[in-house]
């Protein structure tokens, strides 16, 4: 079979069908650039040629290029630059044919796949949702390196060409065409064809480019006008702000399209190219590729779901409607899942109800929902304080208050109204799920389903398997993640299990730095600095250190019940100093009498209490990249721990969850990747180095560090 498939019709006009072999898509690999020069040879060779149709034999159109060659490469040379020159020589050759080229794209078509498209002269997508085109190599910490860059700023000008390029968005074909990327949009596949051919005939000329034409001006205005002159002046202040300096690409690509305005447009080609060999070696793409694209791959396809028939829930009910249980019911009946909310009063079942229509209002507002789609998601919730209503349902989630005796007797009174074959799920954040099983009759079916807060925002769940929790409710647990459009990681049970466990490390770190004399706006700044959504000190306002203080006397509590010592939390002495302290001042948090580590105004503002210089403990001396790294390695050391200890299941998990649950830095691909990227030796050096200088918190296990030599794998 040939990865080019070559046909000529009787008007001249010849199909080009790619299908490289042995793969589900087309990427730019060896087999692409050996196939694609010989159709462009044989182009130029041909007689009486009319025009020129792309098409692909696949599903998708082209997934741009090969990821796991990309991810091979260690360093920027000679070699890789001939290498991407390569690949990217066939489009500007296509341009230079004297007939009309037409992409007829059949399905996604990104990264390099669209920048195919962008050489040719008429793009014609088909009107199916999976036909998504854009540039998102961004979010890999590439740049669209094949003219990607150079000819989305000559076709709609910096202004609209920017906002593309930074944000990597995939659009669909109705927002493709109102974009200017695509200029028709036909019914149905077998439509491509006809169209690409018929714009053919009808426009024998139309195969200069408008870059290529004499006189070409960009759109918006060129490099000299005023507002884009302005653009290009903010553009990288904007990016620096949001990226913080911690992610090359975006500020690559805004270099390289401000730029690609002032000079020639194959000059500016191979700006482009020098750009993407620069980027291909960093930590940031590398770990980008692997966790973003490779890491949501492998959950997304299943390679760590539990194998089995897949299951859907008909029904669902939320026992508790404060914020954690209003926002999963919001979650399941977004998705149109029916779902009983229950409380133990009408007020309160009624004011969680109504944490749905205020999100549903926000939607309206946004012109993200309409009235109609509103009333259908309402009526997906029905509210009740009656175990009763409850019976005959597929999943039950308690997500009462984290306080042990009260989920036992809620779980004891309402597993049996269960339907046969339906399973139970906790929402707690810490308590062991083995535990809380033993309420139950049958704790095989009873699970761990850990939602974050806010639940509308916060797309993942921790699953947690109990000691007897079977592999058939933890498929079922999955595939209900996945039902309602959440992310799914699975843990096995432990005291705090790992995302608590580990966000509770980067709360305590914080407290610690404090110790150690460092100014509390210092603090906030490293982990700024660090890539971390929000400060430490924030973090604990929000969480409330009442809600810290208790879980540290649930657990103590739980120790004695259970005639045993944990450990857990031992490393977070600041947190048990200062959470205590706090309290009994009046300031356990922001929404806990409005006071914490800050002073809060009515009028949202804030600003650091002047009273935390009570909690200084010496002078340590901390240098603000002791700090910076004192964040990062305390949770990664935790989540190593974890994965050391069997609490993680899969490496991809501990990526993924630490980024989308805890909040680790982005552009470090995950907390275990962080360890990947630094170096395992230097990692090993400056965590022993912190444990010198800070405490035993920061030594590391010489196994568990060994364990993580042998290459990443899925799951691993």
């Amino acid at each position: 079979m040939s990865d080019f498939h070559y046909d000529k019709d009787t008007d001249g006009i010849v199909t080009v069908t790619i299908d490289l072999q042995g793969q589900s898509a087309n990427t730019m690999n060896g087999a692409y650039i050996t196939g694609m020069e010989g159709v462009l040879a044989r182009l130029g060779a041909e007689t009486g040629l009319t025009g020129v149709v792309f098409a692909s034999a696949k599903k998708t159109f082209f997934a741009g290029g090969d990821l796991h060659q990309l991810l091979a490469i260690e360093q920027a040379d000679a070699a890789l630059m001939h290498f991407i020159e390569r690949n990217k020589a066939p489009f500007r050759a296509l341009e230079k044919l004297p007939v009309p080229v037409v992409a007829a794209i059949n399905g996604a078509a990104l990264g390099g796949g669209f920048e195919l498209c962008l050489a040719c002269n008429q793009r014609i997508v088909v009107d199916a949702p999976h036909a998504v085109v854009g540039l998102p190599e961004v979010t890999l910490g590439l740049l669209p390196g094949a003219g990607g860059v150079v000819r989305l700023v000559a076709l709609l000008g910096l202004e609209k060409a920017l906002p593309l390029l930074l944000e990597g968005r995939q659009l669909k074909p109705a927002e493709a065409l109102a974009a200017g990327l695509v200029h028709q949009v036909v019914p149905s596949v077998e439509d491509l064809l006809p169209a690409a051919k018929t714009w053919i005939k009808e426009n024998p000329q139309a195969h200069q480019q408008p870059w290529d034409r004499k006189g070409f001006r960009y759109p918006g205005g060129d490099a000299t006008s005023p507002a884009v002159r302005q653009i290009a002046v903010m553009a990288p202040v904007t990016v620096k702000a949001k990226t913080r300096g911690l992610m090359p690409a975006p500020e690559r690509i805004v270099d390289i399209a401000v730029n690609s305005m002032r000079i020639g447009f194959d000059a500016a080609l191979r700006m482009e190219s020098r750009g993407l060999v620069a980027l291909i070696p960093t930590p940031e793409a590398k770990a980008a590729i692997g966790t973003f694209f490779f890491g949501m791959q492998a959950i997304k396809s299943g390679q760590v779901r539990p194998a089995g028939e897949r299951w859907k829930a008909r029904s669902a009910a939320v026992l508790g409607a404060g914020m954690m249980g209003a926002g999963i019911a919001w979650a399941h009946a977004n998705k149109a899942l029916p779902t009983v909310l229950k409380d133990t009063t009408a007020e309160k079942v009624t004011q969680g109800k109504a944490y749905s229509v205020g999100l549903a209002d926000k939607a309206i507002q946004r012109g993200s929902m309409s009235a109609e789609r509103k009333a259908g998601l309402l009526a997906q919730i029905t509210t009740t304080t009656e175990d009763a209503a409850l019976d005959g349902t597929d999943l039950i989630i308690e997500a009462v208050f984290e306080d042990i005796d009260l989920k036992e007797k809620v779980i004891a009174t309402t597993f049996p109204r269960l339907t046969e074959g339906g399973i139970y799920g906790s929402n707690t954040s810490t308590l062991p799920i083995s535990i809380l099983a033993e309420a139950c009759p049958d704790p095989s079916r009873f699970i761990g389903l850990h939602f974050f807060s806010p639940v509308d925002k916060m797309k993942i769940v921790e699953i947690i398997m109990g000691r007897k929790t079977s592999e058939d409710t933890l498929r079922k647990a999955y595939d209900h993640v996945q039902q309602i459009g959440y992310m799914p990681i699975v843990v096995n049970d432990a005291r705090g299990f790992f995302t608590s466990r580990v966000f509770g490390t980067f709360m305590d770190e914080g407290l610690h730095l404090l110790q150690d004399g460092m100014a509390p706006a210092a603090i906030e700044r490293a982990a700024w600095m660090a890539g971390m959504p929000v400060g430490p000190l924030a973090v604990h306002d929000e969480v409330s250190m009442e809600l810290s203080r208790k879980a540290i006397a649930t657990h103590l509590k739980l120790d004695e019940r259970l005639g045993v010592v944990s450990g857990f939390g031992v490393h977070n002495t600041a947190t048990q100093a200062i959470a205590p302290a706090l309290c009994e001042q009046g300031r356990a948090g922001r929404h806990w009498g409005g006071a914490g580590f800050y002073d809060y105004r009515p009028d949202g503002s804030k600003q650091l209490w002047s009273g935390l210089g009570q909690f200084r403990l010496r002078d340590a001396g901390v240098s603000q990249r002791d700090a910076i790294d004192r964040i990062l390695y305390r949770q990664a050391i935790e989540t190593l721990r974890c994965r050391h200890e069997g609490v993680l299941r899969s490496e991809v998990e501990a990526n993924l969850g630490s980024i989308f649950a805890i909040g680790y830095p982005a552009h470090t691909g995950g907390a275990l990747q962080f360890i990947r990227g630094t170096g395992i030796d230097a990692f090993a050096a400056r965590a022993a180095e912190l444990a010198g200088r800070y405490g035993e918190r920061f030594r590391v296990d010489p196994a568990a560090l060994d364990s993580l030599r042998s290459p990443s794998a899925l799951p691993a």
